[in-house]
């Protein structure tokens, strides 16, 4: 989250939002009424390339299938366990890798909808199977006889003539038993068993809380001189929600980022972006039902004696063991290698800012959340650029065929429309193919922000590529967006940095479109968090490169291609304010390491604790983590807990190729695509190292980094 907030102005307003009722959603009663054979979602599906009949699931069918499912996986482990015959890896490894088909489906097609389209039977079905599904997963990974099983594999491994992926299957799980806690007495079992569940109830908590917080708030605006020069789109928008909301006129605000982005970087009332900026800021944080540092607290207790449990000082390091960063000291090396430059840069330019300020008038003191707001004068003023000029080129679906085009001239990826139904009206949906017309993937994507989504983007695995006895299973994947919906008047016009993200989303996509494994929990994405978001991140490069954007960014109006003036205008501001960029981003990082590296379970108060670890780091008072932790749901609400370093990481990684994509010449050739396709293609089947020295030939260097950020 750009635009942030001082920590002592936080404390003095947490209590000022403004709330209104929720929208109301689905409410219907948890149902366990069809048997197991009516349930659609344990049915074979009769569906182009087996993609889910989602106009024929209904939130009600989750649960029964999940508990259904669950039996069926039981019996699946218990025949293994039970098989008399010696153990091998055909009997036991793969059998195990191939288990738990139905409970797999119904799990990546919830936490799917869920999490894009919730309504209160998905979120009540949520609550009560997260634990469950924790407990059985416990079950699986800590019973011994399983894992004697597994173990007579794993010390003949030598002997099997396995081949690589063979071997890299059999020691992965042979790993994930033994950080489940398949060896610890019995005790020890019992409590990490009770951790996993609480921890899986407090998750869900959490972005419940977020989830309502978002959507409580309004700012109801009746002047139109408090809109400023907003543009039309977030104008029309903020009219049609006012409307929503009950209002015959007026224009009303909410924390979704399409709607309080607008607001922050054009409302020339300093009193109301103040108001809308804390609220922001303070989610979760506001003493009420839906207050998130109980929870929170909690939760750092229970990892922290969780690791314990599992032999490791902290959280932190029981997590990068199985990262290319390896150990926290290594994180913090990084992160401390970018803060002072970054900060440097982020102290200067809140002094242009202030001075932008004080040259309207404004004598008191510059404040974050009149940042954005001097951001795009300065825009204006230093580089005669404002971003509503460049918006009506990047149309939603002109980037999306966008980051298509870009997909075919690496990867010789074509995508097809498909006439399917999804989780929602507004998604769209492709068959993807190669320049064959073989069949790759199919991927759906969902653009707009709505109450029923959670914030953000992302992107998730329906179904996961293999390749198991000749039996080749395509990839189903999904792209998760909070883009402006269109208005009657308007199409969905995107910022540069929405329009980043649509590459973004879709690099993730590819990751899992162009697996080509053998087993499932290898294949895509499965690889390490610090390695993940390389391949999303690296497709942001291209997507405002010169060469690129000319193929793509159109006006939607007229049809003509950007203007190379333009172009270099664009790029030249968005370079201001890498600082401020950077600071927010690694502050949150310092956060998320600081909570995980703590050695003991005392207990700590939220808003102290995150005091002390905004201070320590000499973060200057007019700028606060991109996420508080009451509302940092990459490591609360989702698997970014000691992770969130991650995207550095990785930056370090995509601006190192993009360069060398750059410095040969072409941004498309096709040499580097080729060796790049199959490092992503290879999933999970080697270490996330070797797989970039294949593809680089060494190791990354953070040279290209520094340039890219200004920061050499």
């Amino acid at each position: 989250m750009r635009n942030l907030l001082s920590f002592i102005s936080i404390l003095l307003l947490m209590n000022a939002c403004q709330q209104t009722t929720k929208t109301n959603m689905e409410k219907k009663p948890l149902s366990m009424t069809k048997t197991t054979s009516q349930n659609i979602l344990l049915q074979d599906w009769d569906t182009p390339f087996g993609t889910p009949p989602f106009d024929k699931i209904k939130s009600a069918d989750y649960l029964p299938a999940f508990e259904a499912a669950i039996k069926m996986h039981n019996q699946e482990i218990e025949k293994i366990v039970n098989n008399t015959a010696p153990a091998t890896f055909k009997n036991t490894v793969i059998a195990l890798e191939q288990s738990g088909q139905k409970l797999k489906r119904v799990q990546h097609l919830f936490d799917a909808v869920e999490s894009a389209n919730t309504d209160d039977v998905l979120k009540a079905t949520s609550k009560k199977i997260k634990p469950e599904l924790a407990a059985h997963y416990d079950k699986i990974t800590m019973n011994k006889k399983l894992f004697d099983r597994i173990n007579q594999v794993y010390l003949q491994r030598d002997q099997l003539n396995l081949d690589a992926e063979d071997q890299r299957l059999l020691k992965e799980t042979y790993k994930n038993f033994v950080r489940s806690g398949v060896n610890l007495p019995e005790k020890k079992q019992a409590r990490l068993k009770e951790i996993n569940k609480e921890l899986a109830s407090l998750q869900q908590t959490f972005n419940d809380n977020l989830l309502a917080e978002t959507n409580d708030f309004e700012l109801y605006v009746t002047d139109k001189k408090d809109l400023g020069k907003m543009p039309k789109q977030a104008v029309d928008a903020a009219a049609e929600e006012a409307s929503k909301r009950g209002h015959k006129t007026g224009w009303s605000f909410t924390l979704q980022r399409p709607s309080i982005y607008p607001f922050l970087d054009y409302s020339p009332n300093r009193d109301l972006r103040e108001k809308i900026f804390n609220c922001y800021a303070n989610r979760g944080n506001n003493n009420n039902t839906h207050d998130n540092k109980k929870v929170l607290e909690k939760m750092v207790q229970l990892r922290t004696e969780k690791a314990h449990l599992l032999g490791y000082d902290n959280f932190a390091q029981y997590v990068l063991t199985e990262n290319m960063a390896e150990k926290p000291e290594n994180v913090y090396k990084l992160l401390n290698q970018v803060w002072q430059p970054a900060l440097k840069t982020a102290k200067k330019d809140r002094d242009d800012l202030a001075n932008a300020m004080k040259q309207d008038g404004i004598k008191d003191n510059f404040r974050a959340s009149d940042w954005r707001y001097y951001v795009r004068k300065i825009r204006e003023r230093k580089y005669n650029f404002d971003e509503t000029v460049t918006k009506p080129y990047f149309e939603v679906n002109a980037v999306r065929d966008g980051a298509f085009l870009l997909a075919h001239k690496l990867f010789g990826l074509n995508f097809n429309k498909m006439n399917l139904p999804g989780w929602h009206k507004d998604q769209q949906v492709f068959e993807v193919t190669d320049t064959t017309g073989k069949h790759i993937g199919v991927i759906y994507m969902d653009f707009f922000a709505r109450p029923s989504k959670r914030g953000g983007a992302w992107m998730n695995e329906l179904r996961m590529q293999s390749n198991v006895n000749g039996k080749f299973v395509t990839p189903i994947v999904t792209t998760n967006f909070n883009s402006p919906a269109p208005t009657k008047s308007m199409p969905s016009l995107l910022s540069f940095s929405q329009a980043q993200t649509v590459f973004h989303e879709f690099g993730h996509a590819l990751h899992g479109l162009l697996s080509n494994v053998k087993y499932a929990s290898l294949s895509g994405t499965n690889v390490p968090r610090d390695f993940v978001e390389f391949p999303s991140q690296v497709m942001e490069n291209w997507m405002s490169h010169p060469d690129m954007l000319k193929l793509y960014a159109k006006h939607y109006q007229t049809g003509k291609i950007i203007p190379k003036d333009l172009i270099d205008k664009m790029n030249e501001a968005n370079g201001f304010n890498e600082g401020f960029r950077s600071v927010e981003y690694l502050a949150a990082s310092f956060l998320d390491m600081d909570w995980h590296t703590l050695n003991d379970t005392l207990p700590r108060k939220t808003l102290d604790f995150e005091k002390q670890a905004i201070q320590k780091n000499g973060l200057i008072k007019e700028i606060i983590p991109r996420y508080r932790s009451t509302y940092y749901a990459h490591i609360f609400g989702g698997g970014y807990a000691a992770g969130y370093y991650s995207y550095l990481w990785s930056e370090v990684l995509d601006a190192d190729t993009f360069d060398a994509f750059v410095k040969s010449g072409n941004i498309f050739n096709s040499e580097l695509a080729r060796r790049y396709k199959k490092m992503i293609s290879s999933g999970g089947t080697k270490p996330a190292m070797q797989l970039y020295k294949e593809f680089m030939g060494r190791e990354p260097k953070i040279d290209a980094l520094l340039k890219k950020k200004g920061f050499d």
